[in-house]
């Protein structure tokens, strides 16, 4: 397979367990992921979310660049209309400097998930309109022309070339283009909106001071195990926790895959819990590398960014090694 493969973890916290081990447990996932060959590892921003630690995505890429050497770092994302346009130019301007060839800004435009996070935030869902003039005010602080607010320099990012990435749904691929950035769209099943999204991105695509050519990333959930039932209970805890969020509006730490098997759902929670389960690329070596070779050639993707939480964190480093033993070698 001639793709580039990535990683995106999103500092997945476990019951009974405290959130700094989360994060702790990232960097070591870093330096793991490192060693078996993967491209790119990224990390996510949430906010006053139970079951996710990772709050400050630019301060954790930091700490998972300081602990690597050669894998790319980034965010996955970093969501704009939460922040100032000029602190994420100098947010990056600083890693690039202190990591130069090494970090990716991956971004955003999703808002808090209720109305009190986004008041804390400063921002509402209306902000995400805005994205697009965002995108184009950031990369003005890039390569300090036409910069919104004249004697404003962001420093030390003016000058420096660190490829953005928008993380788009099959709307967000013709913001992506009209900026000239990288798209990571998810959805590992080549569905028609997805293909139609991609064949826009690239026509209406605008070369920019980020990328001089369309580069498209599909991202998803992978599970690889030795047999196609254990790759399957990986997906467990992470619908379990999918599905109270649906039904009860916070989203949990993991719980273990034989907890959640024990559960008497309700009806609607087995509704939500079912639909978690699916969508997912998961099965052995064999059937996961056929799956992702098919879904290149369908997408014509440059890179496949793949995300995977489960409860039991030495099968998720196992289901990492199966799958880098087989798409990179």
């Amino acid at each position: 397979m001639t793709f580039q493969l990535s990683v995106l973890d999103r500092s997945r916290t476990r019951q009974g367990r405290e959130p700094g081990e989360a994060l702790r447990d990232t960097v070591r996932f870093a330096q793991r992921a490192e060693a078996l060959g993967y491209h790119r590892f990224w990390v996510s921003e949430h906010h006053s979310v139970p079951g996710v630690a990772g709050s400050a995505p630019t301060v954790l890429a930091a700490a998972v660049a300081a602990a690597t050497v050669r894998i790319r770092v980034g965010t996955g994302g970093v969501m704009l209309p939460n922040h100032r346009t000029l602190v994420v130019a100098e947010q990056f301007g600083v890693l690039e400097s202190l990591f130069p060839g090494r970090i990716d800004m991956g971004l955003g435009r999703s808002v808090g998930f209720t109305d009190g996070i986004r008041r804390a935030l400063g921002t509402d869902k209306d902000a995400m309109g805005d994205f697009g003039a965002q995108l184009r005010e950031l990369e003005a602080y890039f390569t300090g022309q036409d910069v919104p607010y004249p004697g404003v320099h962001a420093r030390p990012a003016e000058g420096l070339r660190v490829p953005a990435f928008v993380l788009a749904n099959e709307a967000g691929a013709d913001v992506a283009a009209g900026a000239g950035a990288a798209l990571v769209i998810g959805g590992l099943n080549g569905e028609a909106a997805m293909l139609g999204a991609i064949e826009r991105y690239r026509a209406a695509f605008r070369p920019s001071v980020w990328w001089d050519r369309p580069y498209v990333v599909v991202a998803g959930s992978v599970a690889v195990a030795a047999t196609r039932e254990e790759a399957r209970r990986l997906l467990i805890p992470e619908a379990w926790a999918l599905a109270r969020s649906r039904t009860r509006g916070v989203f949990p730490a993991l719980r273990p895959a034989e907890e959640v098997e024990a559960l008497d759902m309700s009806e609607r929670e087995r509704e939500y819990f079912e639909a978690g389960m699916r969508g997912h690329v998961y099965g052995t070596e064999g059937e996961v590398a056929e799956a992702l070779g098919a879904l290149v050639r369908r997408t014509g993707a440059d890179e496949v960014l793949v995300t995977t939480s489960t409860y039991d964190r030495k099968a998720l480093l196992d289901s990492y090694a199966r799958l880098a033993a087989v798409a990179i070698g």
